[in-house]
């Protein structure tokens, strides 16, 4: 039997209960989140790909990794098996309990196998918290996967500031957002074929609504260029998309 089809099937808002309050990561979203990920994020899975090269590239010895707004590890574990450093530790946080629960398990596994296969152990810092507080130090790598987009916009500056703040000369923040296009037709045209995505994903056009309904004003997309105004402010020096898949993107900011 493939991974994929021992997944709980995302069925969250097919049902007419689910659908018609604004989007929250409680115990429901959590069951079937690694399928609602598979499923909704074009591209996803190449995100974490890069996450776990870029680890190797950039994470330096005795530093600190994190994964901020984690939920159920994705981030977490691509790091922990890209990493060549020595002395490292990662941090993952996320204020939504049922994610950090189902996280402590999805590592707890993740060491057994890694046992098994007499690979190293690097310690990871499971956290209950909001990324929004949590201290940033030392760190040589920092990851903010489709997290940044469900913080308040006038909240963004201070996190991206916090980050570069607490990131070693050379460390790298790895931010992947959904967008919107700055050419309103092309920005139509990408929604549309989105859509299309989805269905072809088996999702019908009823959950495609409501999730959108829910999702109103609880993920708030940028342009592109509002995240590089922002990324240069803070003080990052290099920047570049690296992967876009419609609406979807990733981006990499250096510190100097």
């Amino acid at each position: 039997m493939s991974h994929n089809s021992r997944m709980a099937q995302d069925r969250i808002f097919e049902t007419e209960k689910l659908g018609d309050e604004p989007f929250r990561f409680d115990e429901a979203v959590a069951r079937v989140f690694p399928d609602m990920l598979r499923r909704s994020i074009p591209g996803y899975a190449a995100s974490l790909e890069a996450i776990g090269s870029l680890a190797a590239r950039f994470v330096k010895d005795h530093t600190a990794c994190y994964d901020l707004g984690c939920s159920l590890g994705g981030a977490t574990l691509a790091m922990r098996q890209g990493l060549r450093a020595e002395g490292v530790r990662i941090v993952a946080v996320d204020n939504a309990p049922a994610m950090i629960r189902r996280l402590g398990e999805v590592i707890e596994a993740d060491d057994r196998e890694r046992q098994r296969a007499n690979l190293p152990l690097t310690p990871v810092d499971v956290v209950l918290g909001d990324l929004r507080e949590t201290p940033i130090e030392n760190a040589s790598m920092v990851v903010l996967n489709y997290t940044l987009q469900f913080v308040p916009q006038d909240e963004r500056d201070a996190v991206i500031a916090r980050i570069a703040a607490g990131l070693v000369p050379g460390g790298v923040l790895v931010l992947s957002e959904k967008v919107v296009d700055e050419d309103p037709a092309m920005e139509a045209l990408l929604v549309d074929l989105y859509h299309e995505h989805k269905r072809r994903n088996d999702y019908s056009a009823k959950e495609i609504a409501r999730k959108r309904a829910a999702l109103e004003n609880v993920l708030v997309p940028e342009t592109i260029s509002a995240h590089r105004r922002r990324l240069e402010e803070a003080g990052f020096g290099g920047f570049t998309v690296w992967l876009r898949y419609f609406n979807f993107v990733s981006m990499i900011a250096i510190r100097p």
